[in-house]
């Protein structure tokens, strides 16, 4: 005789043992290494990248490259993004053994889930979303979440979030921003939003935006009284985020060299790889530019070994240390906040990446529109030269249609925060 599926706040706390911290889906980011990792550091419950349900289901060459784990790696929930019923109930059923949940992505706000009409840009849609959302439901063994942003008013959230309810979703994650909100019009995401549907819901609701540091999920726990909080940049930036056990955020080295520890052991894509490096060095590398240009040039080796990696880390300790020994670690870099209460840490360690604000348009901001313009394009010149790198990485070749079109969804950005 088959389980009894749990729903609702069973569910949440049988299955998923009343997590307070999930780690966010990211595409080519929330792989199982990185799992590995959030969880030593107080993830609750993890998600898995997201996956596209129709090459998911069509290709044993795509499921094995992206979707790996094995039996520590639970409370785990699986993602897809869809826009078919039945080619989402493929997918899903292809997890169902391996997972505790499985979740349908209506948050993605990129131009690749437009033009493959998935993700938010399905928000309009209710009637696929229902149908969708019911239909895994009512087949799969395990539990169906869903994960959604806002509308511009908290009355057509509120709705959304009840019409998802109505058709079966078992747990919501509210990213508390609206389509629009991406880049460098990210943003501040609205709590307030995220309180008013958790107050009209009846299952649990999880919290997505501003966690910057470890003390933003109890802050917004309290808020919005959300029965859980998930992150995807604040991990990715500080992979102990979720950790109550530190003052200060950890030595970036120490994190990136742990994190590399874990590939040693789980195989992991090499794109992967040095994305993960580049975020968790992100403070550290502009102050040893000569090993950004090593990191961005490292591969792994034909066996798979990490040693280039391995070298530019070992080299990069060598200059950190030696500048921790001649600085110190003064009140004055131990993480005292700025007028816009961002907290000031010594380059070395872990801290959340800050996107420039937008320059008012006042008529007489001409200087700093073109200083913003010039460090937006600094910054989308590093991001190219990173992806240019990771595509070398992959050793490419030309593809049949549906592997460039998982390459091309591997280049999703994270959905913020």
């Amino acid at each position: 005789m088959a389980p009894v599926k749990l729903e609702g706040y069973e569910f949440f706390n049988k299955t998923l043992k009343a997590p307070k911290t999930i780690l966010a889906p990211m595409v080519d980011q929330s792989e199982h290494a990185w799992r590995i990792l959030s969880r030593r550091y107080g993830a609750d419950v993890c998600v898995t990248p997201m996956f596209h349900a129709r090459l998911f289901s069509e290709g044993k060459k795509y499921r094995d490259e992206q979707f790996t784990t094995n039996k520590e790696d639970r409370p785990l929930i699986v993602q897809f993004c869809a826009n078919d019923a039945d080619i989402l109930l493929k997918a899903a059923k292809l997890v169902e053994n391996d997972c505790d949940a499985v979740d349908l992505n209506l948050g993605c706000p990129q131009h690749i889930a437009k033009r493959g009409h998935y993700g938010s840009f399905l928000q309009d849609e209710w009637e696929l979303i229902a149908k969708m959302v019911s239909l895994l439901h009512k087949e799969l063994a395990v539990p169906v979440t869903v994960k959604i942003r806002c509308f511009p008013t908290v009355e057509k959230t509120i709705e959304y979030a009840k019409m998802i309810e109505a058709a079966g979703a078992q747990m919501l994650t509210v990213h508390g921003r609206l389509r629009e909100q991406k880049g460098h019009n990210t943003g501040i995401a609205d709590w307030d939003k995220i309180k008013a549907v958790k107050e009209a819901l009846s299952i649990p609701v999880v919290a997505n935006g501003n966690i910057l540091y470890h003390d933003d999920i109890q802050r917004c726990l309290d808020y919005t009284g959300v029965d859980a909080v998930m992150t995807a940049e604040g991990s990715l930036y500080n992979p102990a985020i979720f950790s109550k056990d530190h003052k200060f955020p950890p030595l970036a080295i120490d994190m990136a060299q742990e994190y590399l520890d874990i590939c040693k052991v789980e195989k992991t894509n090499g794109s992967a790889i040095k994305g993960h490096l580049f975020k968790v060095l992100h403070s550290t590398l502009p102050h040893h530019k000569e090993m950004r240009a090593r990191l961005g040039q490292a591969r792994l080796g034909k066996d798979g070994s990490l040693d280039e990696y391995e070298q530019v880390l070992a080299e990069l300790r060598a200059l950190v240390l030696k500048d921790i020994e001649e600085q110190g670690e003064g009140e004055d870099v131990q993480g005292q906040p700025d007028e816009n209460g961002i907290r000031k840490y010594a380059y070395w360690r872990c801290q959340p990446y800050i996107r420039p604000k937008l320059p008012e348009d006042n008529g007489n901001n001409t200087e700093k529109a073109k200083a913003h313009q010039a460090k937006v394009q600094q910054e989308k010149a590093e991001r190219k030269r990173q992806a240019e790198a990771q595509q070398d990485e992959s050793n490419k070749k030309p593809k049949p249609e549906a592997e460039a079109e998982a390459e091309q969804a591997k280049q999703v950005t994270v959905d913020t925060n």
